[in-house]
């Protein structure tokens, strides 16, 4: 059986060749199965949302030449559900543009007749600047030497 992190991989394989019933298998045909977008949807919850987000993005202009783990992946799994997470470079073309972005990405995948499908995904993209204030975590400085 593969691993989750294996499922993960090959699903953002197939997104990659635009093979639709390659990504429809994997996820859970379920209309709680939900997913947390990146783009201005914000999410799809079922089955039949998921497939038509997925269809439509395969008809459109938009090719991921290339997804990749800059972080992680992260997981844990146990017998009956697995989560995978960490930070995904997407390389994208969209007709003559071409160009990157970094986004958080999240699965929490369940088994199912000895295969690991998505029960939830989240993809999000980070926010330069959510609260106004920068990032919060506060630099420490080492001590200086004694002179």
């Amino acid at each position: 059986m593969q691993s989750a992190i294996d499922t993960v991989n090959e699903h953002y394989r197939v997104i990659i060749e635009k093979d639709l019933q390659g990504i429809l298998e994997k996820y859970v045909a379920d209309e709680d199965t939900y997913v947390i977008l990146e783009g201005p949807r914000l999410t799809s919850k079922g089955y039949t949302k998921i497939s038509k987000g997925w269809g439509d993005f395969c008809m459109s202009p938009i090719q991921l030449t290339s997804i990749e783990w800059t972080e992680g992946p992260f997981a844990e799994e146990t017998a009956e559900m697995a989560w995978v997470s960490g930070i995904i470079r997407l390389q994208v073309r969209v007709s003559d543009r071409t160009f990157d972005n970094i986004f958080r990405a999240s699965f929490v995948l369940v088994r199912k007749s000895d295969l690991w499908q998505i029960h939830h995904e989240h993809v999000s993209v980070v926010h330069p600047d959510p609260y106004g204030i920068g990032d919060w975590l506060k630099q420490t400085t080492p001590p200086s030497a004694a002179s």
